[in-house]
């Protein structure tokens, strides 16, 4: 996959980093480019679970779905966009790092398009996130770190 991939060292325990950014209603409190993010009806996260993300993508918003593929707390987990012009594809990994006090995070995201959206995926969406990924892992260290400090 992996057409963007960012890592961070985050001084949080793997399970409060996996809690917290596999909760769908978080990603707008630490990803740029996110509008709002829900589940899909009432299960619980894990496979199968649907997740409704809009990114505003310049001045597009963006809307897609994307169903849990891969959920390992607190080590891993996979999405696969499933309809929109616009289709990611994320992996993340959580590694621990002393015993467990501090965690390793990577993201690995990738998009593709249908429709306009294969216009938009190689000369806007990509660059685009690219530059945010960094900015965004920045965010979320400082949430997670002040809120366990």
């Amino acid at each position: 996959m992996s057409a963007i991939k960012e890592t961070i060292d985050i001084d949080c325990r793997p399970e409060e980093v996996y809690s917290y950014v596999t909760t769908p209603s978080h990603l707008p409190e630490w990803q740029e480019s996110a509008v709002s993010a829900h589940e899909v009806g009432d299960a619980a996260m894990g496979v199968g679970t649907k997740v409704r993300v809009t990114r505003r993508i310049g001045r597009r918003e963006i809307p897609m779905t994307m169903e849990v593929t891969e959920f390992d707390p607190p080590r891993s987990w996979h999405l696969h966009g499933i309809d929109g012009p616009v289709r990611g594809e994320v992996q993340g990994t959580i590694e621990p790092l002393d015993d467990g006090r501090r965690s390793r995070l990577t993201l690995d995201v990738d998009f593709e398009g249908h429709g306009v959206g294969k216009l938009l995926v190689p000369l806007v969406v990509r660059p685009h996130i690219r530059k945010e990924m960094p900015r965004n892992e920045q965010r979320l260290r400082n949430l997670l770190e002040h809120h366990a400090a």
